[in-house]
């Protein structure tokens, strides 16, 4: 027994031997051939094997737009599919949002583009005439025009080039984060909208553009304050030429926000809002999601940290300095600088009061969002796509490809399509009825809730006693809550001119009033489905009352026969029984 165990031991064990060498053969040949592969072959593979993953780090497209002849993509268009007079009415002559963007083939690539925008940009040779404005609290800012005599090689004066009774019209431009006028996309812009034959202006932020800040209030991405003085100083200057606002990534957040706040208390004739963060918070959520993300938040991050060296005086007297130099990210500096600045409780608090997105439903003049899916910096999950499906003033246009704020089109790059997409509606707009005039209101900039924020609470008492509350309490409380930075109210400045230029006002005002009254008076065909909406209601619930009383009655009688079932049924069975 034991010699027979043995035996078998013995024949595993020259199994397992025959096995090993046999596999040791096998590798050798294996890396035998292997060996008489040329090394060219393998630099190849390996080329290959990065190329496609690049290709899909990057995010590229070039093969989708190769596989389909190089079409691409239609323009996607979101808008109130029932009362949207501006869609109806302007959008639909837009042959530029009818049609399709194709990317420069090779700027197949948002990051590609991105990059591209920031470091080359191909942007026009112009020259800026830089007018410096006193805000109300002592800052200033540097207001750069650029004509469109200035562009056709004549020379600008702002002392004798625009007058009271000028009626060209006006394109304010408010610059993205750490952008001013200098940025290429801006010069693109006013370049495109300047040879149209227009003027405009660009209101660089505080800080920036040269312009050293004179007081202790800085801009982030709610402060409207700046926006709403410009704009009103350019109203009141230039009270007969149409004023139309753009606004690019953070100027587009502070642009919604500011047409939300003062609805229909606003010169502004018509807008337009690019690449647009929309929701902050969610904003911070997705920059710092990816990889390439987060490389997107360290270098906007560095050029935060950069504007805050350039007044290091202020800025370490408001808040830690040392800390604010060490920021890693955009919720680094936000935390750091622009919360104690901006007297923010926390960055999220910040994030949730700035976002443009509460204040979409608000919006009362026409305006044109353009936003890239595939922007890398502002996700296309926090676009308000309900939001801008309701209100019957906004019109979103997406496309698939285009970075953040690139959208290069064309073999040579030279043009960039949103540019192309913001001049024909401006103009077209600018030749139809349906421009935004003023209806002035008093009282505080209406801030929004969502129809949650509106229904009535539930306050539960010391004792346990339940009771609804309205919410005009918590709305007076919210504005108590409120930082006083960011408390915004409706003050009209009249300002009363000297006699010489009063008469010149005056004139201008006899000479426009003929206008003034066609524009008042050209139909709108908005539909005003307010009070038909209110009757339609009452009709609703007055139906829904019914049946539910209709309902309530059949369940009494049945509950009723039921219950009453027993005693009939027995006084039915005595009465039989005497007959019988």
């Amino acid at each position: 027994m034991n010699n027979h165990t043995q035996n078998n031991n013995n024949n595993k064990m020259c199994w397992f031997n025959s096995l090993d060498e046999s596999s040791l053969k096998a590798y050798k040949l294996l890396f035998d051939a292997l060996s008489l592969i040329p090394i060219s072959h393998y630099l190849f593979a390996l080329f290959v094997s990065l190329l496609t993953f690049l290709y899909s780090f990057l995010e590229f497209h070039f093969l989708h737009d190769l596989f389909s002849g190089f079409r691409g993509s239609p323009v996607g268009l979101t808008f109130n599919p029932t009362s949207s007079a501006l869609y109806d009415g302007v959008v639909s002559k837009c042959t530029v949002l009818h049609g399709r963007y194709l990317p420069t083939p090779w700027l197949s690539s948002p990051h590609i583009q991105t990059g591209f925008l920031h470091f080359f940009g191909r942007p026009p040779s112009l020259s800026y005439t830089r007018q410096l404005f006193h805000l109300s609290d002592g800052g200033i800012i540097a207001l750069d025009w650029l004509m469109s005599s200035a562009v056709f090689g004549g020379s600008f004066s702002m002392s004798n080039s625009i007058s009271k009774d000028d009626t060209t019209p006006i394109v304010l431009v408010i610059p993205g984060l750490t952008s001013d006028s200098s940025s290429a996309y801006i010069k693109h812009l006013a370049f495109k909208i300047a040879k149209h034959g227009w003027n405009v202006v660009v209101s660089n932020h505080r800080g920036l553009g040269g312009v050293s800040v004179a007081t202790d209030c800085f801009y982030n991405a709610g402060w409207t304050e700046d926006m709403r003085e410009v704009i009103n100083h350019l109203h009141h200057e230039y009270p007969m030429a149409p004023l139309f606002v753009v606004g690019t990534s953070i100027g587009a957040n502070l642009l919604v926000k500011y047409l939300g706040e003062d609805g229909e208390n606003t010169p502004v004739a018509g807008a337009v809002a690019i690449c647009s963060p929309w929701d902050l918070l969610i904003g911070d959520r997705f920059i710092c999601r990816r990889m390439l993300q987060k490389f997107y938040d360290r270098a906007l991050a560095f050029g935060l940290v950069g504007y805050a060296q350039l007044h290091e005086p202020r800025y370490s007297r408001l808040a830690n300095w040392e800390d604010i130099t060490k920021s890693r990210s955009i919720r680094d500096f936000d935390s750091y600088a622009t919360c104690p600045v901006g007297k923010f409780e926390t960055v999220d608090t910040y994030y949730r009061r700035c976002s443009s997105s509460s204040y979409v439903v608000n919006v009362s003049v026409p305006l044109l969002c353009i936003s890239a899916l595939d922007d890398p910096v502002c996700t296309r999950e926090a676009i308000p796509w309900d939001e801008c499906r309701v209100n019957k003033n906004i019109v979103l246009a997406t496309t698939h490809h285009g970075g953040h704020l690139a959208f290069f089109e064309g073999i040579t790059a030279n043009s960039v399509w949103w540019v192309r997409a913001v001049d024909e509606f401006l103009s077209v707009l600018h030749s139809s009825p349906y421009m935004h005039v003023q209806k002035k209101k008093s009282g505080l900039h209406s801030s929004l809730e969502s129809s949650i924020d509106q229904g009535p609470y539930v306050n539960v008492s010391a004792d346990g006693m339940v009771a609804a509350v309205g919410n005009e309490q918590t709305r007076n409380s919210m504005v108590e809550d409120l930082p006083e930075s960011q408390k915004t109210y409706n003050v009209d400045n009249e300002m009363v001119p000297n006699t010489e230029q009063g008469e010149q006002l005056m004139e201008a005002n006899s000479d426009a009033l003929p206008n003034i009254v066609q524009t008042c008076e050209q139909p709108t065909n908005i539909p005003d489905v307010k009070f038909p909406n209110v009757i339609a209601s009452v009709r609703r619930y007055l139906n829904q009352l019914q049946q539910q009383n209709m309902l309530s009655i059949w369940l009494l009688a049945y509950i009723a026969i039921v219950t009453t079932w027993p005693l009939v049924g027995s006084a039915l069975g005595i009465i039989f029984r005497k007959k019988h």
